[in-house]
């Protein structure tokens, strides 16, 4: 499978084509709460949730395409695609749907080494930016807490 560099083309992928998968760092507070600003405004329920590293990450992900991975988000698609970095950003935005797309959409126009340069910058800094969380799930609302897996 290997990391995606590319988007798929056409519409954003929707509950009725399997769900996407992001995994995120579990000792992250900025994963958390980019997990817990994503969970609240996926109204169509269309994204799942596991850690970096866990049972569900270790069984989705060949062991070969997990050394290659970073650290940060990274979002599978239903048809398998791994998308890292800015590209994992624009899948979920797109997959957001209204507002959130078009935002997707603009922010595909930039250059993919600008767009990752930055990635790469809040990346380096985002231990500084949050709190260590508590534990590998984020808090949130109980409604939402049956889209994480392990």
């Amino acid at each position: 499978m290997g990391a995606d560099q590319g988007l798929t083309s056409g519409p954003a992928p929707g509950p009725a084509s399997g769900p996407i998968r992001l995994f995120y760092d579990g000792g992250c507070g900025f994963c958390h709460a980019a997990v817990r600003f994503i969970a609240r405004r996926d109204a169509a329920g269309c994204i799942r949730f596991a850690p970096l590293g866990g049972a569900t990450f270790q069984r989705q992900i060949p062991e070969m395409d997990r050394r290659n991975l970073p650290d940060s988000l990274v979002v599978l698609s239903p048809e398998g695609r791994a998308f890292v970095r800015s590209d994992a950003v624009i899948h979920l935005l797109r997959a957001l749907g209204g507002t959130w797309a078009v935002g997707g959409r603009l922010l595909a126009v930039v250059p993919r080494p600008l767009r990752d340069g930055g990635y790469n910058l809040v990346a380096r800094f985002r231990a500084h930016l949050f709190r260590p969380p508590e534990g590998v799930c984020p808090r949130l609302p109980p409604a939402l807490l049956d889209r994480f897996d392990p």
